[in-house]
Protein backbone atom coordinates (compact mmCIF):
# COMPACT_ATOMS: atom_id res chain seq x y z
CA UNK A 1 0.00 0.00 0.00
CA UNK A 2 1.54 3.70 -1.29
CA UNK A 3 0.54 6.86 -1.71
CA UNK A 4 2.59 9.26 -4.54
CA UNK A 5 2.39 12.46 -6.45
CA UNK A 6 3.19 14.42 -9.20
CA UNK A 7 2.14 17.74 -11.37
CA UNK A 8 -1.53 17.47 -13.22
CA UNK A 9 -1.09 20.87 -14.60
CA UNK A 10 -1.01 24.64 -13.58
CA UNK A 11 -3.80 27.47 -13.53
CA UNK A 12 -2.70 30.89 -12.36
CA UNK A 13 -0.10 30.19 -11.60
CA UNK A 14 -0.57 27.51 -8.90
CA UNK A 15 0.12 23.99 -9.88
CA UNK A 16 -1.96 21.18 -9.65
CA UNK A 17 -1.07 17.98 -8.18
CA UNK A 18 -2.24 14.24 -8.91
CA UNK A 19 -2.17 11.75 -5.66
CA UNK A 20 -2.26 8.05 -6.51
CA UNK A 21 -2.94 5.93 -3.52
CA UNK A 22 -2.66 2.00 -3.94
CA UNK A 23 -4.18 -0.57 -1.54
CA UNK A 24 -5.58 -3.60 -0.77
CA UNK A 25 -7.45 -6.10 -3.00
CA UNK A 26 -6.00 -4.48 -6.31
CA UNK A 27 -7.80 -1.03 -5.73
CA UNK A 28 -6.16 2.36 -6.90
CA UNK A 29 -7.30 5.37 -6.85
CA UNK A 30 -6.38 8.98 -8.32
CA UNK A 31 -6.86 12.29 -6.97
CA UNK A 32 -6.30 16.27 -8.00
CA UNK A 33 -6.01 19.28 -5.81
CA UNK A 34 -8.34 20.95 -8.29
CA UNK A 35 -11.76 20.38 -7.32
CA UNK A 36 -10.65 17.61 -5.04
CA UNK A 37 -12.03 15.63 -8.02
CA UNK A 38 -11.16 11.87 -7.55
CA UNK A 39 -10.16 11.59 -11.85
CA UNK A 40 -9.58 7.68 -11.39
CA UNK A 41 -11.02 4.49 -9.09
CA UNK A 42 -9.43 0.94 -10.61
CA UNK A 43 -10.57 -2.10 -9.51
CA UNK A 44 -10.24 -5.79 -10.53
CA UNK A 45 -13.34 -7.72 -12.65
CA UNK A 46 -14.27 -11.70 -11.84
CA UNK A 47 -10.75 -12.38 -14.18
CA UNK A 48 -8.85 -10.17 -12.13
CA UNK A 49 -8.38 -7.96 -14.72
CA UNK A 50 -8.23 -3.96 -13.46
CA UNK A 51 -10.16 -1.18 -14.59
CA UNK A 52 -11.51 1.96 -14.33
CA UNK A 53 -15.11 2.23 -12.57
CA UNK A 54 -15.44 6.31 -12.60
CA UNK A 55 -15.06 8.52 -15.12
CA UNK A 56 -12.09 10.89 -15.57
CA UNK A 57 -9.64 12.33 -17.73
CA UNK A 58 -5.90 12.13 -18.15
CA UNK A 59 -5.10 16.26 -18.23
CA UNK A 60 -6.31 19.30 -16.44
CA UNK A 61 -7.94 20.66 -19.22
CA UNK A 62 -11.40 18.82 -19.25
CA UNK A 63 -11.48 19.88 -15.50
CA UNK A 64 -11.20 23.29 -16.02
CA UNK A 65 -14.78 23.69 -18.20
CA UNK A 66 -16.26 20.77 -16.41
CA UNK A 67 -20.27 21.41 -16.37
CA UNK A 68 -21.00 17.76 -15.28
CA UNK A 69 -19.00 18.17 -12.25
CA UNK A 70 -17.27 14.58 -13.18
CA UNK A 71 -15.39 13.30 -9.81
CA UNK A 72 -15.94 16.67 -8.06
CA UNK A 73 -16.24 17.38 -4.29
CA UNK A 74 -19.50 19.44 -4.30
CA UNK A 75 -20.00 22.24 -1.84
CA UNK A 76 -21.00 24.88 0.40
CA UNK A 77 -24.06 22.94 -0.23
CA UNK A 78 -24.68 19.87 -3.03
CA UNK A 79 -27.68 20.12 -5.23
CA UNK A 80 -30.36 22.76 -5.46
CA UNK A 81 -31.17 25.53 -3.64
CA UNK A 82 -34.99 27.22 -5.40
CA UNK A 83 -34.59 30.28 -6.48
CA UNK A 84 -31.04 30.82 -4.88
CA UNK A 85 -33.02 31.98 -1.61
CA UNK A 86 -32.71 30.86 1.83
CA UNK A 87 -33.48 32.50 5.24
CA UNK A 88 -31.48 31.16 8.66
CA UNK A 89 -31.51 33.27 11.61
CA UNK A 90 -34.12 36.05 10.26
CA UNK A 91 -31.92 36.82 7.93
CA UNK A 92 -32.74 36.02 4.07
CA UNK A 93 -29.62 35.25 2.15
CA UNK A 94 -29.51 35.22 -2.04
CA UNK A 95 -27.62 33.26 -4.00
CA UNK A 96 -25.87 32.87 -7.12
CA UNK A 97 -28.39 31.58 -9.82
CA UNK A 98 -26.24 28.95 -11.40
CA UNK A 99 -29.20 26.72 -12.63
CA UNK A 100 -31.82 28.48 -14.86
CA UNK A 101 -33.82 30.18 -11.56
CA UNK A 102 -32.17 28.24 -9.19
CA UNK A 103 -28.78 27.80 -7.39
CA UNK A 104 -26.57 24.53 -7.55
CA UNK A 105 -23.69 22.53 -6.10
CA UNK A 106 -22.34 25.51 -4.40
CA UNK A 107 -22.39 28.52 -7.10
CA UNK A 108 -20.48 29.93 -10.22
CA UNK A 109 -17.45 28.69 -7.91
CA UNK A 110 -18.16 26.39 -6.04
CA UNK A 111 -15.59 23.71 -4.31
CA UNK A 112 -15.12 21.91 -7.32
CA UNK A 113 -13.74 24.86 -8.95
CA UNK A 114 -11.10 25.54 -6.31
CA UNK A 115 -7.17 24.27 -5.57
CA UNK A 116 -7.34 22.48 -2.36
CA UNK A 117 -4.44 21.95 -0.05
CA UNK A 118 -3.16 18.11 0.46
CA UNK A 119 -1.26 16.14 2.16
CA UNK A 120 -0.93 12.26 2.67
CA UNK A 121 -1.44 11.42 5.74
CA UNK A 122 1.96 10.02 6.83
CA UNK A 123 1.22 7.81 9.95
CA UNK A 124 -2.31 6.42 8.69
CA UNK A 125 -2.14 2.36 8.60
CA UNK A 126 -3.97 3.17 5.61
CA UNK A 127 -3.25 4.73 2.46
CA UNK A 128 -4.83 8.09 3.00
CA UNK A 129 -5.05 11.79 1.56
CA UNK A 130 -6.11 14.75 3.42
CA UNK A 131 -7.98 18.17 1.55
CA UNK A 132 -8.15 21.29 3.07
CA UNK A 133 -10.02 24.08 2.04
CA UNK A 134 -11.02 27.64 3.77
CA UNK A 135 -14.60 29.10 2.12
CA UNK A 136 -14.50 33.00 3.56
CA UNK A 137 -17.99 34.71 4.91
CA UNK A 138 -19.98 35.42 1.88
CA UNK A 139 -18.29 32.90 -0.64
CA UNK A 140 -20.92 32.12 -3.37
CA UNK A 141 -23.31 34.62 -0.98
CA UNK A 142 -22.99 31.78 2.22
CA UNK A 143 -22.34 33.33 5.62
CA UNK A 144 -19.88 32.26 8.07
CA UNK A 145 -15.51 31.35 7.80
CA UNK A 146 -15.73 27.64 7.12
CA UNK A 147 -12.45 25.18 7.54
CA UNK A 148 -13.42 21.88 5.35
CA UNK A 149 -11.19 18.68 5.44
CA UNK A 150 -11.94 16.20 3.54
CA UNK A 151 -10.04 12.64 3.58
CA UNK A 152 -9.89 9.99 0.71
CA UNK A 153 -8.73 6.88 2.34
CA UNK A 154 -8.21 3.40 0.77
CA UNK A 155 -9.08 0.74 3.25
CA UNK A 156 -7.73 -2.87 3.75
CA UNK A 157 -11.11 -4.17 2.95
CA UNK A 158 -11.11 -3.06 -0.93
CA UNK A 159 -13.10 0.39 -0.53
CA UNK A 160 -12.44 4.21 -0.75
CA UNK A 161 -13.82 5.69 2.13
CA UNK A 162 -14.49 9.69 2.17
CA UNK A 163 -14.08 11.51 5.38
CA UNK A 164 -16.49 14.81 5.07
CA UNK A 165 -15.48 17.46 8.34
CA UNK A 166 -16.51 21.35 8.80
CA UNK A 167 -16.45 24.03 11.01
CA UNK A 168 -17.33 27.51 10.89
CA UNK A 169 -17.48 30.35 13.19
CA UNK A 170 -21.28 31.85 11.86
CA UNK A 171 -24.39 29.57 11.69
CA UNK A 172 -24.73 28.35 7.87
CA UNK A 173 -26.00 25.25 5.80
CA UNK A 174 -23.43 23.01 4.90
CA UNK A 175 -24.13 19.86 2.37
CA UNK A 176 -21.16 18.42 1.19
CA UNK A 177 -20.86 15.48 -1.31
CA UNK A 178 -18.40 13.98 -4.36
CA UNK A 179 -19.68 13.92 -7.84
CA UNK A 180 -18.25 10.85 -8.89
CA UNK A 181 -19.64 9.19 -12.12
CA UNK A 182 -19.61 5.16 -12.24
CA UNK A 183 -19.53 2.67 -15.21
CA UNK A 184 -18.06 -0.74 -13.81
CA UNK A 185 -18.06 -2.01 -16.97
CA UNK A 186 -16.76 0.89 -19.12
CA UNK A 187 -19.12 0.15 -21.70
CA UNK A 188 -21.73 2.60 -22.88
CA UNK A 189 -23.94 3.34 -20.80
CA UNK A 190 -25.73 1.73 -17.72
CA UNK A 191 -28.71 0.60 -18.34
CA UNK A 192 -27.62 -2.89 -17.69
CA UNK A 193 -26.38 -2.22 -14.43
CA UNK A 194 -28.80 -3.72 -11.42
CA UNK A 195 -29.43 -1.10 -8.88
CA UNK A 196 -30.53 -2.03 -5.38
CA UNK A 197 -31.66 0.80 -3.13
CA UNK A 198 -31.82 0.46 0.75
CA UNK A 199 -34.91 3.23 0.89
CA UNK A 200 -38.43 2.66 0.85
CA UNK A 201 -39.66 6.70 0.12
CA UNK A 202 -38.17 9.34 -2.14
CA UNK A 203 -38.72 12.86 -3.30
CA UNK A 204 -41.01 13.90 -5.79
CA UNK A 205 -39.39 16.88 -7.53
CA UNK A 206 -40.95 19.41 -9.85
CA UNK A 207 -39.90 20.32 -13.58
CA UNK A 208 -37.03 22.09 -11.92
CA UNK A 209 -35.64 19.02 -10.16
CA UNK A 210 -36.91 20.86 -7.18
CA UNK A 211 -38.17 18.78 -3.77
CA UNK A 212 -42.38 19.20 -3.46
CA UNK A 213 -41.50 18.82 0.30
CA UNK A 214 -43.59 15.40 -0.09
CA UNK A 215 -41.59 11.83 0.84
CA UNK A 216 -43.33 9.19 -1.21
CA UNK A 217 -43.07 5.53 -0.45
CA UNK A 218 -41.24 4.05 -3.60
CA UNK A 219 -43.86 0.97 -3.41
CA UNK A 220 -45.66 0.74 -6.73
CA UNK A 221 -44.08 3.14 -8.73
CA UNK A 222 -40.59 3.72 -11.13
CA UNK A 223 -38.47 4.72 -8.49
CA UNK A 224 -38.63 1.13 -6.19
CA UNK A 225 -35.31 -0.19 -6.20
CA UNK A 226 -35.69 -2.29 -3.27
CA UNK A 227 -34.73 -5.26 -5.03
CA UNK A 228 -31.98 -5.92 -7.45
CA UNK A 229 -33.75 -4.14 -10.48
CA UNK A 230 -31.79 -3.19 -14.20
CA UNK A 231 -31.12 0.84 -14.17
CA UNK A 232 -33.24 0.84 -17.74
CA UNK A 233 -36.00 -1.53 -16.59
CA UNK A 234 -38.03 1.35 -16.05
CA UNK A 235 -36.36 4.78 -17.38
CA UNK A 236 -38.02 4.65 -20.47
CA UNK A 237 -41.55 4.71 -19.12
CA UNK A 238 -43.65 6.95 -19.19
CA UNK A 239 -43.73 8.40 -16.16
CA UNK A 240 -44.40 12.09 -14.47
CA UNK A 241 -41.13 11.89 -12.36
CA UNK A 242 -38.95 10.43 -15.34
CA UNK A 243 -39.81 13.73 -17.21
CA UNK A 244 -38.72 15.95 -14.99
CA UNK A 245 -35.53 14.50 -14.83
CA UNK A 246 -35.09 14.79 -18.67
CA UNK A 247 -35.61 10.58 -19.04
CA UNK A 248 -34.25 9.28 -16.30
CA UNK A 249 -33.14 9.13 -12.76
CA UNK A 250 -32.38 12.49 -10.91
CA UNK A 251 -33.77 11.80 -7.69
CA UNK A 252 -33.24 11.42 -4.17
CA UNK A 253 -33.59 8.63 -2.25
CA UNK A 254 -34.56 8.66 1.83
CA UNK A 255 -31.98 5.42 3.19
CA UNK A 256 -33.82 3.32 5.32
CA UNK A 257 -32.77 3.75 9.29
CA UNK A 258 -30.89 6.47 8.40
CA UNK A 259 -29.80 8.26 11.56
CA UNK A 260 -26.36 8.91 11.32
CA UNK A 261 -24.79 6.17 11.79
CA UNK A 262 -23.39 4.00 8.63
CA UNK A 263 -25.97 3.02 6.60
CA UNK A 264 -25.93 0.26 3.58
CA UNK A 265 -27.29 3.22 1.10
CA UNK A 266 -27.55 0.81 -2.09
CA UNK A 267 -25.47 -2.04 -4.35
CA UNK A 268 -24.65 -1.59 -7.56
CA UNK A 269 -23.71 -4.47 -9.72
CA UNK A 270 -22.43 -4.97 -13.54
CA UNK A 271 -23.24 -8.70 -14.60
CA UNK A 272 -20.99 -8.47 -17.45
CA UNK A 273 -17.63 -7.64 -15.37
CA UNK A 274 -18.87 -8.88 -11.79
CA UNK A 275 -17.66 -6.26 -10.44
CA UNK A 276 -20.08 -4.75 -7.67
CA UNK A 277 -20.34 -1.52 -5.73
CA UNK A 278 -21.75 -1.46 -2.19
CA UNK A 279 -22.34 2.16 -1.18
CA UNK A 280 -22.54 3.20 2.83
CA UNK A 281 -23.03 6.32 4.43
CA UNK A 282 -23.87 8.42 7.57
CA UNK A 283 -25.79 11.04 5.11
CA UNK A 284 -29.77 10.66 5.11
CA UNK A 285 -30.31 10.91 1.31
CA UNK A 286 -28.23 9.03 -1.78
CA UNK A 287 -29.02 11.02 -5.06
CA UNK A 288 -28.98 8.96 -8.00
CA UNK A 289 -28.38 11.09 -11.41
CA UNK A 290 -28.25 8.62 -14.48
CA UNK A 291 -26.25 10.86 -16.84
CA UNK A 292 -29.69 12.25 -18.61
CA UNK A 293 -27.53 15.17 -19.40
CA UNK A 294 -24.87 13.66 -21.16
CA UNK A 295 -24.76 14.34 -24.97
CA UNK A 296 -21.77 13.26 -26.54
CA UNK A 297 -20.34 16.24 -26.30
CA UNK A 298 -17.28 15.16 -23.69
CA UNK A 299 -15.12 11.88 -24.26
CA UNK A 300 -13.34 10.76 -21.05
CA UNK A 301 -10.23 8.28 -20.83
CA UNK A 302 -9.47 5.61 -23.14
CA UNK A 303 -12.16 7.50 -25.64
CA UNK A 304 -15.19 7.01 -23.73
CA UNK A 305 -18.12 9.17 -25.62
CA UNK A 306 -20.63 10.32 -22.78
CA UNK A 307 -23.80 10.74 -24.52
CA UNK A 308 -26.83 9.78 -22.33
CA UNK A 309 -27.16 7.18 -19.22
CA UNK A 310 -23.00 7.13 -20.12
CA UNK A 311 -22.64 6.52 -16.23
CA UNK A 312 -24.70 7.28 -13.15
CA UNK A 313 -23.81 9.05 -10.09
CA UNK A 314 -24.74 7.96 -6.37
CA UNK A 315 -24.55 11.33 -4.35
CA UNK A 316 -24.74 10.65 -0.67
CA UNK A 317 -26.06 13.73 0.92
CA UNK A 318 -28.39 15.41 2.46
CA UNK A 319 -31.86 16.23 0.92
CA UNK A 320 -31.86 19.16 -2.16
CA UNK A 321 -33.24 22.90 -1.03
CA UNK A 322 -33.46 21.71 2.98
CA UNK A 323 -33.22 25.11 3.68
CA UNK A 324 -36.56 25.55 2.89
CA UNK A 325 -38.18 22.53 3.76
CA UNK A 326 -37.95 22.53 7.35
CA UNK A 327 -39.43 18.69 7.69
CA UNK A 328 -36.58 17.65 5.76
CA UNK A 329 -33.16 17.04 8.27
CA UNK A 330 -31.16 20.29 8.68
CA UNK A 331 -28.23 21.04 7.07
CA UNK A 332 -27.65 24.07 9.75
CA UNK A 333 -24.41 24.13 10.73
CA UNK A 334 -23.86 26.53 13.86
CA UNK A 335 -19.93 27.30 15.18
CA UNK A 336 -20.23 25.13 18.22
CA UNK A 337 -20.31 22.40 16.14
CA UNK A 338 -19.13 20.05 13.42
CA UNK A 339 -20.31 18.93 10.26
CA UNK A 340 -18.88 15.09 10.10
CA UNK A 341 -20.17 12.59 7.33
CA UNK A 342 -18.31 9.45 5.79
CA UNK A 343 -19.12 7.71 2.75
CA UNK A 344 -17.79 4.34 1.53
CA UNK A 345 -17.56 3.01 -1.81
CA UNK A 346 -16.84 -0.71 -1.12
CA UNK A 347 -15.76 -2.52 -4.39
CA UNK A 348 -16.05 -6.75 -4.52
CA UNK A 349 -16.49 -9.02 -7.58
CA UNK A 350 -20.49 -10.71 -7.14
Amino acid sequence: MSITREPFGSIDGQTVERFTLRGAQGIEAQVITYGGALVSLRAPDRQGRPGDVVVGFDTLAPYLNNPAYIGSLIGRVANRIANGVFSLGGTTYRLARNHGAHHLHGGVIGFDKVIWQARPIADAAEPALELTYFSRDGEEGYPGNLSVTVTYTLTAEGALRIDYHATTDRATVVNLTNHAYFNLSGAANILHHEMQLFAGHFLPVDASLIPTGEIRAVRGTVMDFTTPTLIGARIHADDEQLRNGLGGYDHTWVIDGADGALCHAARLVDPASGRALDVLTTHPGIHLYTGNSLDGAITARNGHVLTKHAALCLETQHFPDSPNHPQFPSIVLNPDEAYQHTTVFRLSVA
